[in-house]
C-alpha cells in the first residue's frame, strides 16, 4: 500500500509518468479488436436469454438432496418432444428446470414426475408459466431507457465541459463498456435476465462516473494553455491521467471486490439466481468502466483536440520552440515531443532549467506544490 501511494505521489507530482494519452493508437485498437470480438460472440454464440424474455414453464424442486440433472432432463423428454430442458441447481438442496410452454396436463405430469425422480413430494415442486410478451416489454423498456439516458448525458456533458470532444469521447467510452459486457455474457452462456438489463444499465452510470472525474482534471490542466508555449494539450491531459490514475485505482478496487464477494456467493454457494446475473454485470462492468475511462475516453479527447486549428496551432508552435533550445544545446527539447511518451512535468522542469527564465517558464504546473513562498502570510500585530 506504501508504495501504491509512493507512486500516487510520485504520478501527481510529475515525478514520475505513463505515456497513455500518447499511445492512444495503441489504446483504441486494443479497445475496437474486443468490441469486434464481443460482436461476433454475439452473433455466433448468442445470448443465452432467461425464460423472462423467451417465455415458457418453470418448476422449481425445494428439499432435495439429490442435485443432478439428468433425472429432470428424462422427466421433460418423456412428456413430450420440443425444446431441450435447462436445469440448474439453486443452492444446496434446490432445482430449478425451465421448459417451452406446457399445457395443463403436461405441467401436471412433469411435477409428478420430478417429486419421484428426486423423491420428494407433489407440494414441493412449485411450478409457474412466464409469458413472453413481458419480457418483451421489459427490453423495449430498458432500449428506451438507455437512448433517453445516453441522449441526457451528451446534453450534460456538452454543457458541463463546453467541449462536445469530451461528450463523444465519454459515449464511446459508455458503449464500449456496454457491449464488452454483453460479450462477456455471450463468452460463459449466463442466463440474460431482467436482473442482468439492470446490471448493465447501473454500471453505465459508474462508467460515466469515473470518465467525468478524469475530464475534470483534465480541463483543470488545459485551461490557459494559450497563455503558456511549455507543454502540448496532449502532455496536460496526460499529466491528468497520470494524476487521477491511482484515484481510479482506489475506487475500482473499494467497488470490485465487494461485488466480487456478491459474485462468489451467488454463483458458487447459492447457485443460479438473481444475485449472480446481476453481480457478474457489475462485476465485468466496473473492471471495464475502470479501463475504458483511462485508455479510451482520456485519450481518444485528446486525439480528437488534437484535430483542432487552435490546439495544433499551439502544438507546433511548442515543438518549434522547444526545437530551438535543442539547437541552442540547452537540451531543453530532447524527447519532449508529444507523441514520445514524456510527461508535460518533465518538460516543464527541463525549461524552468534554462538560463532564459521568463513568464511562461514561472507558469504553475498543475499538481507541483509551491512551497512555503506560496502560502499566505500573517500580519504581525504589536501586543
Amino acid at each position: 500500500m506504501s508504495r501504491l501511494s509512493t507512486l500516487g505521489n510520485d504520478l501527481h507530482t510529475g515525478r514520475r509518468s505513463f505515456p497513455i494519452v500518447q499511445r492512444y493508437r495503441t489504446w483504441l485498437l486494443a479497445a475496437a479488436v474486443l468490441v469486434l470480438v464481443s460482436v461476433l460472440l454475439v452473433a455466433v454464440k448468442g445470448l443465452n436469454a432467461g425464460i423472462e424474455f423467451r417465455g415458457g414453464s418453470q418448476f422449481t424442486v425445494t428439499g432435495t438432496s439429490r442435485l443432478e440433472v439428468e433425472p429432470a432432463r428424462e422427466v421433460v423428454d418423456t412428456v413430450g418432444e420440443g425444446e431441450a430442458a435447462r436445469v440448474t441447481t439453486v443452492g444446496a438442496e434446490s432445482v430449478r428446470v425451465q421448459t417451452q410452454e406446457l399445457t395443463a396436463e403436461e405441467t401436471t405430469a412433469v411435477r409428478e414426475g420430478l417429486a419421484e425422480a428426486y423423491d420428494v413430494p407433489v407440494e414441493d415442486v412449485t411450478s409457474s408459466f412466464v409469458g413472453p410478451t413481458w419480457g418483451q416489454d421489459i427490453t423495449r423498456q430498458a432500449v428506451q431507457g438507455l437512448v433517453i439516458f445516453l441522449l441526457l448525458v451528451s446534453a450534460v456533458l456538452s454543457l458541463y465541459f463546453r467541449s462536445w470532444r469530451m461528450a463523444a469521447s465519454a459515449m464511446v467510452a459508455l458503449l464500449n463498456d456496454l457491449v464488452l459486457t454483453v460479450g462477456v455474457y455471450a463468452l460463459v452462456g449466463w442466463e440474460v435476465t431482467p436482473a442482468t438489463v439492470i446490471g448493465l444499465l447501473t454500471i453505465l452510470g459508474y462508467s460515466l462516473y469515473d470518465t467525468v472525474v478524469v475530464f475534470d482534471k483534465i480541463r483543470e490542466n488545459t485551461q490557459g494553455l494559450d497563455e503558456q508555449d511549455d507543454r502540448t494539450y496532449s502532455e496536460a491531459a496526460n499529466l491528468a491521467v497520470n494524476q487521477t490514475l491511482v484515484r481510479s485505482i482506489n475506487t475500482s478496487l473499494t467497488s470490485i471486490l465487494p461485488v466480487g464477494s456478491i459474485l462468489f456467493v451467488g454463483a458458487l454457494l447459492l447457485g443460479a439466481g438473481t444475485l449472480r446475473d446481476i453481480a457478474l454485470a457489475l462485476f465485468v462492468g466496473m473492471i471495464v468502466s475502470t479501463l475504458s475511462s483511462v485508455f479510451v475516453a482520456a485519450p481518444l479527447q485528446a486525439a480528437l483536440q488534437e484535430r483542432d486549428a487552435r490546439t495544433r496551432a499551439h502544438t507546433a508552435a511548442v515543438l518549434e520552440r522547444r526545437a530551438a533550445r535543442a539547437a541552442r544545446g540547452d537540451g531543453a527539447g530532447t524527447g519532449a515531443r508529444t507523441g514520445r511518451g514524456t510527461s508535460a512535468r518533465t518538460a516543464s522542469a527541463a525549461s524552468t532549467a534554462t538560463a532564459e527564465p521568463d513568464a511562461a517558464e514561472e507558469a504553475v504546473v498543475p499538481g507541483r506544490h509551491q512551497g512555503r513562498a506560496a502560502q499566505p502570510r500573517r500580519k504581525k500585530t504589536r501586543r
